[in-house]
């Protein structure tokens, strides 16, 4: 496998905007598909106007759209249609992630395109799904966060708020993009396609299975801030000098080790209030002031020291200006260079894959529109007829 692509030579061909499905687009590249962005005449994909401090292009576009081509088309009109359907006649997946039922009034839908192509891996990301009473809803990752509890669980006890991350874009994306690489491992098996239905409802509603358990079967879990709301201790706590530490104290064994040796208060341990984790949980407005009062007269350094030596998981609050040249990130070379519509260079992360053997995919990211001509060549299109379809706006 030394020097190889693991997906050379696959074909993908996505109707795309925003985040989830580019991101699944976008692992496909990494693994070397040849990925064709259709984008729509003019601004392209509206992730592109995010912000623009990455030389004029937004930070998300220039993460998520690495190593693609980009195709201009209008595909409400007959003759993009047709370009469409070229384009999907010839790939092994296509991808879209647009309204329910917008695809198939152009007759180009997950079922439709399976049923036509047989052998084609088709797979459409929606808010809710293609059926049930919320089909129709408009679904961002905030109002899907509300939805789906993710809100009601984040935050502190008195203010909730929602992830940080886009959690629910990224779950699908990475689902839609788990249930691509599926397909193509049953196809070269079977010579069977796929129609694929992703939805950013059923994703996310996967990712809160514990905690919707947790509230069906026992009590449901409180918010605790940036600390764990079912494990206790697990989060920041404060040291001396107003710093703050982050542990996590994960079976009892840990719980023993860290109130003898981190907290020099070993009697903690067998305290009844205390003596495993449910108990620190339902008491943990009781314990984790213990816990501060213990650790209040100690640097940052003499904590860290102590958890090392009881072998107790930690970490350093870190903030975002600190984290993309992490000491961990330039010891493993975890940095690339990308090049930005208009020649500008930036800094990214490699793919987190690690597959041993496999090259890197290509890092540049396109501009509106700048391989529709090539693209068209590829299929079929002499020049004048692509100068036929520039000049009806289809292109």
């Amino acid at each position: 496998m030394a020097g190889a692509f693991p997906l050379a030579g696959v074909r993908v061909v996505t109707f795309e905007q925003a985040v989830a499905m580019p991101l699944c687009s976008r692992h496909l590249a990494d693994l070397g598909a040849d990925v064709i962005k259709v984008e729509r005449r003019g601004e392209g994909d509206f992730a592109r106007l995010y912000d623009g401090f990455i030389h004029g292009t937004s930070t998300w576009f220039t993460w998520l759209n690495r190593g693609k081509r980009s195709l201009n088309l209008d595909v409400k009109e007959p003759e993009g249609r047709e370009v469409a359907e070229r384009l999907v006649a010839g790939a092994d997946v296509v991808l879209q992630n647009f309204a329910p039922g917008a695809f198939d009034r152009l007759g180009l839908g997950v079922g439709q395109l399976h049923e036509r192509y047989p052998s084609l891996i088709a797979a459409s990301l929606t808010g809710y799904g293609e059926d049930g009473p919320y089909r129709d809803r408009k679904a961002y990752d905030l109002l899907l966060q509300a939805e789906t509890g993710v809100i009601a669980i984040t935050g502190s006890e008195e203010t909730p708020s929602k992830a940080g991350v886009s959690v629910v874009d990224l779950a699908a994306g990475m689902y839609a993009f788990g249930a691509v690489t599926s397909a193509l491992y049953r196809r070269r098996e079977t010579g069977e396609g796929a129609a694929i239905r992703v939805s950013l409802f059923d994703s996310i509603m996967e990712w809160m299975s514990p905690f919707s358990l947790t509230a069906e079967h026992g009590t449901p879990p409180r918010r605790a801030g940036a600390r764990h709301n079912s494990i206790v201790p697990y989060g920041p706590y404060r040291v001396g000098g107003g710093r703050q530490v982050v542990f996590a104290v994960q079976n009892e064994g840990e719980w023993r080790r860290f109130c003898g040796e981190v907290l020099r208060r070993p009697e903690l341990a067998d305290d009844p209030r205390f003596a495993e984790n449910e108990k620190r949980l339902r008491n943990r407005d009781e314990l984790e002031p213990l816990i501060e009062e213990a650790l209040a007269e100690l640097d940052v350094e003499t904590v860290e020291a102590r958890l090392e030596k009881a072998a107790v998981a930690y970490s350093r609050m870190n903030a975002v200006t600190e984290v993309l040249h992490h000491p961990q990130v330039m010891a493993r070379d975890r940095l690339i260079e990308v090049t930005v519509p208009g020649g500008g260079k930036a800094e990214v992360l490699r793919t987190p894959f690690n597959l041993e053997g496999a090259e890197e995919g290509p890092g540049v990211v396109p501009s509106v529109g700048e391989h529709t001509d090539v693209v068209l060549r590829e299929l079929g299109y002499s020049e004048a007829e692509i100068e036929a379809l520039r000049a009806k706006g289809c292109v």
